[in-house]
């Protein structure tokens, strides 16, 4: 009987993660001439991914930062409120982490940040529209904007305050008063809701099917030569020459480089490695609500008040919530999700839920809110490419394209020693 032997297949980089930003970086890399493998345990678009606003958020110019004014700290320390809620059992094991958010969130560590990001959030829109373009996608993209309103008077004129001071990032806003919002979206008079005004931000687009656009880009790499295959991590080992990881098939592939895009499973490699980064998981539940006939939804709305996110998508009506602290190993807790859709029921007439049980998600996080983009500092063939907290879909191709322009050796269109691994270490 002849011998036969089953030789690894090799490939230049191996991209870890197949969400919209893993997805992204490995069409980069694939456009400067090199081979990609991307590897997921699951679908493309399957994980956090799935689960957002469905928002390219270019307005979001400014980070999320933690609340430094003393009675919004007192607010959310009551955690009865349904934009931010947690786990009191939980707060001991991320209580150092939440310090040093509070520490970043310093008007001077803030304003950093922003600077840092806004290349990134600039060209968040152009680099999503190239890929659209290439993918097919359009049908899953509006251009209308979206608008946060408000009930209290005074929220409304800081609101409109801040729009204004906005305008030197060169966005686009119009500032609507109550009649104004309704006219836009007349199903919220429907309930007598006392809306008296809000914003809209005209330069964000918007996603009716988030997992759906992250699979059109997958399919973008495929079609132009890229492979996807089921591989969990876990079983990436580090050889003489570079990577190598083994398939659910049982299939060895070999890479002289690997990027890892696994978003809040990330620690699963960088903590292996040796890289002690403080990414933390802000959880977060979205539910489908069916659409009344006759009060459709136009435009993704914000309850800047309440915390939530209502947004007309493929499969109905979606509702976000803010930000959760719990482990993120903790089953599903309904309490945020039902706090916000009692919100949204007594403004607008949602129909009935879609799903039986709401969707929970995972945000990788950084306290300095920059999401890691660039080499291991120990490992010269080992890339990171996560934490992009709650702008992973606006982010997702505009990060690809600063890490593939770091891994070929290109200039680079934004400055990313901002963003290095070797910031925290």
């Amino acid at each position: 009987m002849p011998f036969s032997q089953v030789y690894p297949m090799k490939t230049d980089i191996l991209v870890l993660g197949a969400g919209i930003v893993g997805v992204s970086a490995a069409i980069h890399l694939q456009g400067r001439g090199r081979s990609v493998v991307l590897a997921d345990r699951g679908e493309p678009g399957g994980g956090t991914s799935y689960g957002n606003a469905g928002l390219i958020e270019r307005s979001s110019v400014i980070p999320y930062a933690f609340p430094r004014q003393l009675g919004a700290i007192v607010k959310y320390a009551l955690n009865n409120s349904s934009d931010v809620r947690y786990d009191p059992a939980y707060l001991p094991r991320i209580a150092s982490w939440l310090a040093r958010y509070w520490w970043h969130s310093s008007p001077s560590n803030l304003e950093k940040a922003t600077r840092a990001l806004l290349p990134l959030i600039e060209a968040s829109v152009s680099e999503h529209d190239k890929l659209i373009g290439r993918a097919g996608a359009a049908d899953l993209i509006r251009e209308r904007g979206w608008m946060s309103f408000y009930k209290d008077p005074r929220r409304f004129e800081a609101a409109r305050a801040e729009a204004e001071s906005l305008s030197a990032y060169g966005l686009a806003t119009r500032v609507l008063e109550g009649r104004e919002f309704l006219a836009l979206e007349p199903a919220f008079a429907a309930t007598g809701s006392r809306i008296v005004g809000g914003v809209h931000w005209l330069d964000p687009k918007t996603v009716t099917d988030p997992q759906a656009l992250t699979v059109a880009y997958a399919n973008l790499f495929t079609t132009a030569g890229g492979k996807i295959v089921r591989a969990d991590a876990s079983t990436l080992r580090e050889e003489k020459n570079g990577w190598s990881i083994t398939t659910a098939e049982g299939e060895v592939i070999e890479a002289a480089e690997v990027v890892v895009a696994l978003g809040p499973q990330s620690g699963l490699i960088f903590r292996k490695l040796g890289y002690p980064l403080p990414m933390a998981i802000k959880r977060g539940y979205h539910r489908h609500y069916a659409q009344r006939e006759g009060q459709p939804l136009g435009h993704p709305v914000v309850d800047e008040e309440a915390g939530y996110v209502l947004a007309p998508m493929a499969r109905g009506i979606r509702l976000t919530t803010g930000i959760e602290f719990a482990s993120p190993d903790a089953p599903p807790n309904t309490i945020q999700i039902s706090r916000a859709e009692d919100h949204a029921r007594a403004l607008f007439p949602l129909g009935e839920p879609v799903e039986a049980t709401p969707w929970l998600g995972l945000r990788p996080c950084l306290p300095d809110m920059r999401p890691v983009i660039g080499p291991a500092p120990r490992h010269r063939s080992l890339w990171f490419n996560f934490g992009h907290a709650h702008h992973g879909l606006t982010l997702g191709p505009v990060s690809g394209r600063l890490l593939a322009e770091q891994m070929a050796g290109n200039d680079t269109f934004a400055d990313p020693r901002p963003f290095h691994p070797h910031r925290f270490l």
